[in-house]
């Protein structure tokens, strides 16, 4: 796996992945920024996210349960003096579907947590991450 990023301006810099995806990231004024894209460290968070509910989905998907949304939200704390590490993250899955039961979705997202997410398991090591889960009838 490959990527490139390159500075533009100020703090703005674009991400280019090895797939050919771009992305924009940058900074608050404060520190040089225009505040035209998201920062670095909510990246991370987003690629967390991402990582999560695809194994999420997959799971389910693969247990033949049927699913019409899915919803990660996060929520992290960081370390007050540099390097500022994420030291918690919440995660909460809002999974919509018919037939879903608790059960399906609490072994998606614990085999995901402590098997699959590469992002989870990484982020893990330097921070207290948890999880839980609503099912919404569709």
């Amino acid at each position: 796996m490959k990527a490139r990023v390159k500075w533009v301006d100020g703090a703005m810099m674009v991400g280019e992945s090895g797939s050919g995806h771009a992305v924009v990231m940058d900074g608050p004024p404060d520190f040089g920024g225009r505040n035209l894209g998201v920062r670095p460290m909510e990246m991370l968070l987003l690629g967390l996210g991402g990582c999560t509910q695809f194994d999420v989905l997959l799971i389910l998907r693969k247990g033949r349960h049927e699913v019409t949304s899915c919803v990660v939200e996060l929520e992290a704390e960081r370390a007050e003096s540099e390097p500022k590490v994420f030291t918690k993250i919440h995660i909460h899955y809002k999974v919509t579907g018919a037939s879903l039961t608790d059960k399906a979705v609490e072994r998606a997202v614990k085999l995901s947590a402590e098997k699959l997410c590469s992002a989870s398991l990484m982020l893990g090591a330097t921070a207290e991450i948890s999880h839980d889960f609503e099912i919404l009838t569709a």
